[in-house]
């Protein structure tokens, strides 16, 4: 028991040192079946001291916001996101790449048909939000690209 209070509270201290690194307000990780979500307050904010809400089921499931400087590509139809045109490929995009506008992100399978997605932007590639192979709803987010 010990042993795993340690290693979540290393996995706890490297995401909040991620955060402070990219200056992020909140991060969402999911690692194996445990999900970590962080987010830093406003040092102005008032709060009353020891007022804890808990956050009811809606705030799971509630989408990270995005700096204004960050466009989110949403999902024009539902289907399954595959990273790459085929398993034995490599993805068409990965966190950190530059994109321009026109270039394929991904692809949705639906209706064994398969939809090439493209960059309605330029920027660089912030977060991949699917699971390769997830099925995404149309108005799902698939990534962030940072103007």
């Amino acid at each position: 028991m010990e042993d795993r209070y340690a290693e979540e509270t290393r996995i706890l201290r490297e995401l909040l040192d991620l955060m402070h690194e990219h200056d992020l307000e909140t991060l969402k990780i999911k690692l194996g079946d445990t999900v970590y979500e962080l987010s830093r307050r406003d040092p102005n904010a008032q709060s009353a001291p020891g007022h804890y809400s808990p956050p009811g089921p809606a705030a799971e499931d509630a989408p990270l916001a995005a700096p204004a400087n960050v466009t989110k590509v949403l999902a024009p139809l539902t289907g399954v996101f595959y990273r790459s045109a085929s398993p034995d490929s490599r993805p068409y995009v990965e966190v950190g790449d530059r994109v321009e506008s026109g270039d394929v992100l991904c692809v949705l399978e639906a209706m064994k048909l398969f939809n090439e997605i493209q960059s309605d932007d330029s920027g660089t590639i912030l977060r991949v939000v699917p699971d390769n192979g997830e099925l995404v709803s149309q108005g799902d987010e698939l990534f962030w690209i940072e103007r």
